[in-house]
């Protein structure tokens, strides 16, 4: 009878045993080059957080409304209303993929 040859796992190959390495995350604080050597850059308009509205919507309550001043592009010094989770506070400097468009206000029920 032929014996069947069961797959091993090394410290180096992780616990999948197929010899992949697990995924890694990628490292937000390191820049990254192009092969140019240059620095890339992120899209969008550059935004102040200048307000954080108390109000909570989504399923969870997770998603919160904060006012923001435009910084740059034709919308400069506009103030918009934008929904966002996670952890945001005033004074946070963020990118908007697009300016034109603003949230309505959350109303409480």
């Amino acid at each position: 009878m032929a014996s069947e040859e069961k797959p091993t796992t090394s410290p180096q190959e992780g616990k999948t045993g197929d010899g992949k390495k697990p995924p890694s995350a990628p490292s937000v604080s390191a820049p990254q080059h192009t092969a140019e050597g240059q620095e890339k850059r992120f899209e969008g308009f550059l935004a102040e957080v200048v307000g954080v509205e108390h109000n909570r919507t989504g399923i969870y309550g997770e998603i919160k409304q904060a006012m923001c001043k435009i910084l740059e592009g034709r919308d400069k010094g506009r103030v918009i209303r934008r929904n966002f989770s996670g952890r945001i506070k005033k004074g946070d400097m963020i990118r908007l993929p697009d300016t034109s468009r603003e949230d309505k206000r959350i109303m409480a029920r």
